[in-house]
């Protein structure tokens, strides 16, 4: 399968070729199996640059009114925001595992803090259990107000106390990633702009009344590889384990359970759903301009095919990537939004003067998505900072 069809499965599955976009948010997250929802601001535009009639306010009441998506911990240890039909499986897939493991770690420094009167897990377990009862109680309530309701909350651990920088802080924090780890309270609408990152908390059954239901583990492993094959394949093996973070052994194992084609991907082997083996047609020109963190370029460890030599311009010291410029299946440049609510955008190539007006024509669009907010990336990139200033 060579680069061109690849291109073009990225443009119609990812919904960024023009007669792929909709303006049903739901199916466009759908479509990329997650978004990527560590920045808030992230989410929102990597819906308005797939959907052109789409407003803050369509994710808004997909999210906190319909309550169709919901955020949560997932690959990798990431948050990232789903259709509400796939909770369980990236319960059970990621955030159960997630969960043992913070669990692990907070009882550790509160035992080190001398916490817990002998039985540390368990005196985490009944803060944790006080927490949910209060959530359930209250409906809603941000992290200041739970620190109220629940004075436990408001026990200080230094997490590293040898360290000049570190210093006291209360546990509330720890406890509501756990609980949200565990799948028992989310996050719920922030105050502010829809680029607000302070959330109310809302117990899990506001959005499912009887909880996440529970699904095997390799069941549910197999599922979520199957929906990223539809939407990210062909691809290697690694770009599989890198997405999800596990092991290579626990990706082959869930792997036995999908049913699966080889292909060539210019000497590599790649792997694909075995009832998709048929080409996708070449969509007409697109241009499109994908925030930082977009899951479409961050959907796949080797990014050549469509990254090329820009890597260095667009992503952190930590693998993040920043705002890009697409034409036709790959990256061509970057963007930036200034304080006064401009883009400013660079190719880093000549794609000629056609796809310059297209790309014009989408900065324009995303300006208008933005209207009053101003969104700073949390993770800053070379040419995002520079277009920026």
């Amino acid at each position: 399968m060579d680069t061109a069809q690849r291109r073009a499965r990225l443009a119609v599955r990812h919904r960024l070729a023009h007669e792929a976009r909709t303006a049903d948010v739901v199916e466009v997250v759908r479509s990329l199996v997650a978004l990527h929802a560590t920045d808030p601001a992230t989410v929102f535009l990597s819906t308005a640059a797939r959907g052109p009639e789409l407003t803050p306010r369509h994710l808004e009441e997909a999210l906190y009114d319909r309550r169709e998506l919901v955020r949560l911990l997932g690959m990798r240890r990431t948050m990232f925001v789903v259709p509400t039909e796939l909770v369980p499986v990236m319960q059970a897939a990621c955030a159960d595992a997630l969960a043992v493991t913070q669990h692990r770690n907070y009882t550790r420094l509160l035992t080190k803090a001398g916490v817990g009167d002998g039985d540390t897990a368990a005196w985490l377990d009944e803060v944790a259990e006080e927490t949910h009862r209060a959530l359930l109680a209250a409906g809603s309530a941000t992290g200041a107000q739970l620190g109220k309701l629940v004075p436990r909350l408001a026990t200080k651990v230094d997490p590293a106390p040898e360290k000049a920088y570190s210093k006291p802080g209360p546990i509330t924090t720890w406890v509501l990633v756990l609980l949200g780890a565990q799948g028992r309270i989310v996050r719920g609408r922030p105050g502010g702009t829809w680029a607000g990152s302070q959330y109310r908390w809302e117990p899990i059954e506001s959005w499912l009344p009887a909880g996440v239901p529970a699904v095997p583990l390799v069941e549910a492993r197999a599922a979520l590889l199957r929906a990223w094959l539809r939407a990210f394949g062909p691809a290697p093996l690694s770009d599989l384990v890198w997405w999800t973070g596990w092991a290579k052994r626990d990706v082959t194992k869930a792997l036995a359970e999908v049913d699966t084609a080889e292909v060539d991907l210019d000497g590599t082997p790649g792997l694909l759903l075995a009832d998709d083996l048929e080409p996708v047609p070449e969509p007409e020109p697109w241009a499109a301009l994908l925030p930082h963190l977009d899951p479409t370029p961050m959907g796949w460890k080797s990014r050549d095919w469509y990254l090329g030599p820009h890597g260095p311009a667009l992503f952190d010291t930590f693998g993040n990537i920043g705002p890009t410029v697409w034409w036709n299946g790959r990256i061509v440049g970057g963007w930036a939004q200034r304080k006064d609510g401009e883009l400013a955008w660079r190719l880093l190539e000549d794609v000629g003067g056609d796809a310059e007006a297209a790309i014009t024509a989408e900065a324009e669009r995303m300006r208008a998505f933005y209207g009053e907010v101003r969104a700073v990336p949390r993770f800053r990139t070379p040419l995002e900072k520079e277009l920026s200033s």
